[in-house]
């Protein structure tokens, strides 16, 4: 079993950047970035093969956010730059064993209790 603790959210002016956190006890394979604001359903933001570093992004993300893997801390992160009001929800990091390239944004199994990001307009 898989424990995943994310961190570095936080509140941000639009145009400023936040790096996320996800640690986590346990072997990893395929780790995603989610984010769910108010209202909404809970989307994809980015995974990435924590064996190959293969990274996936949903298409609106691709530019201004970066997933990168820190194998000898276990730790995901997610670098937001440019940040706009409508990236304001809670993140939350999950895991799985499977399908990363083919499905990077579905079948999670391990999920971690999110961090919540605010941007002001």
């Amino acid at each position: 079993q898989v424990q995943l603790v994310e961190s570095g959210g936080g509140s941000v002016q639009a145009g400023g950047s936040l790096r996320l956190s996800c640690v986590a006890s346990g072997q990893t394979y395929c780790v995603a970035w989610f984010r769910q604001a108010p209202g909404k359903e809970r989307e994809g933001v980015a995974a990435i093969h924590t064996g190959t570093g293969d990274a996936y992004y949903a298409d609106s993300r691709k530019g201004r956010f970066a997933i990168s893997h820190d194998n000898a801390n276990n730790t995901v992160y997610l670098q937001m730059n440019s940040l706009k009001s409508e990236d304001t929800a809670m993140y939350y990091c999950a895991n799985k064993a499977w399908g990363c390239a083919a499905y990077p944004f579905s079948g999670y199994s391990y999920w971690g209790q999110g961090t919540q990001v605010t941007v002001a307009s």
